[in-house]
């Protein structure tokens, strides 16, 4: 029997697993969702380390394509970092990202695939094989995979406490010539991580009722 069928035919089973199944509790719910904002001012109260530490412990649990987790993460935090990210953002994103705790630069690995032997070790001939050697396949598999784990990182943010204010308005070439400047690594969106400011909310923007943009086949 080969590796891969031999894990296949044991599937690993916790015991806490059989718990599962039960909703969260509002109170959680409306934490990760239906009351959680967009920040763009902060409360001056820093993010330790063990806690962007524990954020990503939470969010590399998502899942990706065949486990490829593309993203590259890169926490702004001193003010040497700030100053280096600074003349790449738009205009209306300097004082909002001057002013955050921490900074996220969520990237993308183009060469994600070569992590396959750790990632996919029973099987990591397999889904290389589907990406290796097709620029339009690994661009295809970084991107959404690298940026479903950018989602991750904001509901790992938001279980953790924290709030978040994503963003795309910044040079992204400039911004992978000062922080990811090997060119491997792209550079996707940025989300400023900290304890927002309720004072400076305005009203929710709508959202769609389930009717105008969902089915069920």
């Amino acid at each position: 029997m080969t590796q891969s069928a031999s894990r296949q035919a044991q599937p690993v089973h916790p015991a806490h697993l059989a718990e599962r199944g039960q909703p969260l509790p509002d109170q959680t719910l409306d934490q990760m969702f239906r009351e959680a904002r967009t920040y763009y001012k902060w409360q001056d109260k820093p993010v330790s380390d063990a806690t962007l530490r524990a954020l990503f412990d939470l969010m590399k649990m998502g899942p990706t394509s065949a486990n490829s987790s593309p993203a590259r993460l890169i926490f702004v935090t001193s003010p040497e970092g700030k100053a280096k990210l600074k003349p790449h953002l738009s205009g209306g994103n300097v004082e909002k990202t001057m002013t955050a705790p921490v900074t996220a630069i969520i990237g993308y690995d183009l060469a994600f695939y070569e992590r396959y032997d750790f990632l996919h070790p029973h099987d990591p001939d397999g889904p290389r094989s589907w990406v290796e050697g097709k620029p339009d396949a690994i661009a295809r598999t970084a991107f959404q995979n690298g940026t479903l784990q950018g989602a991750y990182l904001m509901m790992a943010a938001r279980a953790l406490g924290l709030d978040c204010g994503p963003m795309g308005g910044f040079d992204g070439a400039g911004v992978e010539k000062s922080f990811f400047p090997d060119g491997q690594i792209k550079a996707n969106f940025l989300c400023n991580l900290g304890y927002g400011d309720p004072d400076s909310l305005f009203p929710r923007l709508p959202r769609f009722a389930f009717e105008d943009v969902c089915a069920i086949a």
